[in-house]
């Protein structure tokens, strides 16, 4: 079956990170952040197991669900939980566009990855910073994207983990070498400072989250800053 929304890919895009947007207007926060440039809507989903924290379910996807059809813009759904494969059909329904997995919480991760290709949706797989590339090896021709975590996951305005560079350049290596279209996101600690060094490392999709909705700047500010920063030399 083919993703939906299937479309050329595009490379160099921000995917604002919703942990970091105030709660209490998330719907306007998210406006505001897609109307100020950012590409992608991410969701982290975090279950107080796998990761140190509780934040959203498919109701918070469900939410952005209008926004998201009235944009264009992809509701990024990135599952650190425990079981994943108990709940993609629920995100599925709730109007997600990629479900990202771990491969450390998915023991049969092909099956997990097929799972979410039947509804139509792209399939991502994530690494935990200390997690080997080599987990990859096996799955990569049949994902659409791989997500580098910079931070350890569980809490947002980490500080990026330095060895994440050299991480990035080599996945980039590997994608080139089996000509795959998938998408290389990095997650955790991305900020005007660090995004330049990031996207030349290999990186098509920067999640940001505290560098997008927090500052004394505009989000749209904040995200031109970013944009910038990215592009400079």
């Amino acid at each position: 079956m083919q993703s939906k929304n299937q479309k050329p890919k595009t490379k160099n895009l921000l995917a604002a990170s919703i942990l970091a947007a105030d709660f209490a207007r998330l719907e306007a926060h998210a406006r505001e952040a897609l109307e100020g440039g950012a590409d992608w809507l991410h969701v982290d989903v975090m279950d107080g197991h796998f990761v140190p924290n509780i934040t959203f379910g498919p109701l918070a996807v469900r939410a952005l669900r209008a926004l998201r059809e009235e944009t264009d813009a992809l509701l990024d759904v990135h599952l650190m939980i425990e079981q994943p494969e108990r709940y993609i059909d629920a995100f599925a329904e709730a109007g997600a566009d990629i479900v990202t997995v771990h491969a450390e919480t998915c023991p049969h991760l092909h099956r997990t990855v097929q799972q979410i290709k039947e509804h139509g949706l792209k399939a991502g797989v994530t690494l935990n910073p200390a997690t080997s590339l080599t987990t990859l090896e096996e799955i990569l021709p049949d994902i659409d994207l791989v997500l580098i975590m910079s931070v350890n996951p569980g809490f947002g305005g980490q500080s990026y983990i330095p060895g994440s560079t050299d991480k990035i350049r080599r996945l980039r290596r590997m994608l080139d070498a089996l000509r795959s279209n998938a998408y290389l996101e990095v997650d955790g600690g991305v900020k005007t400072g660090n995004i330049h060094e990031v996207v030349a490392a290999g990186a098509d999709v920067i999640v940001a989250g505290s560098a997008v909705f927090r500052g004394p700047r505009s989000v749209a500010e904040n995200i031109a800053a970013l944009r910038g920063a990215g592009q400079s030399r």
